[in-house]
């Protein structure tokens, strides 16, 4: 395909999609339907249409083509597209990052984020901002007694890659399926969720050889639970979301995991009507919410994300923490946990927590990823 065909079969695309499900998972079927486009076709279209959502809604004013051109000068330090339809902008293209951040500044306010006025103040908001204009990488998280053979299997790849403790880094589209046994030798986990038990780490040092009960109140696909389990293998563990398919698909993963003994079951944690008899010394609130930390993996967000669903999210994080609070033992400890930067899902909730229930403020921090290519979180560890 002819360079001006792939700048229109992008426009094409980026016309029809709604943002009702994730662009990485519509562009797939939009491919598998469309059968014209070969690998290099797929490859620089749907590098076209995620560097231009990477732009969030900064260059509205300009048409759809410009913005893909764009998005090319300031996500990448080469591309053909600048080099043969831009060529005036070559130079910013090949420059260093900060060329081509001045550049941006310099032709419009910079603003790739939509929400900073509802961002934390403890984020770095200018350096948070431009870290969408940068693909994240891929990160894996090698389990206990698995670095040698997977170090040995990486080796195979042929892709760089980096390692700090059982942290892997690796380029974003490598596929590790062939080479690794995903759950099983390492869990493919962003840098940031791995460090986030880290705030519990300091607190239970008297209960490393020791039983304890933990429930994981909003399971989803399972990777905190795997991780407790990982660092306390003596926990008994409970985990609970409110569909039985995501319970389904999470007994998938666990026997892949090699984690047998857990309990589980459906429930709606934030209903007015949920209760539990069951008390747990350990409760992990991995709290629904915008995703707003991780929207570097899935730029889209930025152009389709309603400002008004920050709200419906603090309304339901604030339900489900108080409900699941009340199931802690004395002594307890709970960790709510959310992929957002907003304060209203962050430290409001945890005004409201302090509020509404007897728990007490152990430690809060974010754990900020978008210096190094990766999520930011925030976590909270309070006691009972």
């Amino acid at each position: 395909m002819h360079l001006h065909a792939y700048l229109r079969s992008s426009e094409t695309i980026i016309n029809l999609y709604d943002g009702a499900i994730p662009f990485a998972s519509w562009l797939k079927n939009y491919f598998r339907e469309q059968k014209k486009f070969g690998s290099r076709d797929r490859r620089m279209v749907g590098d076209l249409c995620f560097c231009y959502y990477r732009l969030g809604k900064a260059f509205e004013e300009y048409s759809l083509t410009e913005q893909l051109l764009i998005g090319q000068a300031l996500c990448h330090d080469k591309s053909i597209f600048i080099d043969e339809l831009k060529p005036e902008w070559s130079g910013v293209s090949s420059g260093t990052l900060k060329d081509k951040l001045a550049f941006l500044l310099r032709e419009n306010n910079g603003v790739v984020f939509p929400f900073l006025d509802e961002v934390s103040n403890d984020i770095e908001k200018d350096a948070f901002n431009l870290s969408h204009l940068v693909q994240p990488d891929l990160f894996l998280r090698i389990r206990p007694g698995k670095k040698e053979i997977v170090l040995q299997k990486i080796q195979t790849l042929a892709v760089s890659f980096s390692v700090e403790g059982d942290c892997l880094r690796l380029p974003i589209a490598t596929k590790i399926d062939d080479a690794l046994e995903v759950d099983k030798e390492v869990v493919v986990q962003d840098k940031s969720s791995q460090r986030v038990l880290n705030l519990l780490q300091h607190q239970t040092s008297n209960t490393e050889c020791q039983t304890f009960s933990a429930w994981d109140c909003c399971a989803a696909s399972g990777g905190k639970s795997i991780l407790l389990h990982d660092h306390f293998p003596q926990v008994q563990l409970t985990v609970s979301d409110v569909r039985e398919s995501i319970l389904h698909n999470l007994k998938t993963r666990f026997s892949r995991a090699g984690i047998a003994s857990y309990q589980s079951f459906v429930a709606d944690v934030s209903s007015p009507q949920f209760h539990l008899n069951e008390k747990f010394d350990l409760i992990i609130c991995d709290a629904p919410c915008s995703g707003s930390g991780t929207w570097g993996r899935t730029p889209e967000q930025l152009r389709f994300f309603s400002k008004q669903k920050i709200e419906y999210y603090s309304l339901l994080q604030k339900s489900i923490a108080v409900n699941a609070g009340k199931c802690l033992k004395e002594g307890g400890q709970f960790l709510y946990i959310t992929c957002s930067v907003f304060v209203k899902e962050n430290e409001d909730v945890v005004e409201y927590i302090l509020q509404q229930t007897k728990l007490r403020l152990v430690k809060q921090q974010y754990f900020e990823g978008y210096d190094e290519k990766a999520d930011t979180l925030f976590a909270a560890l309070f006691a009972l």
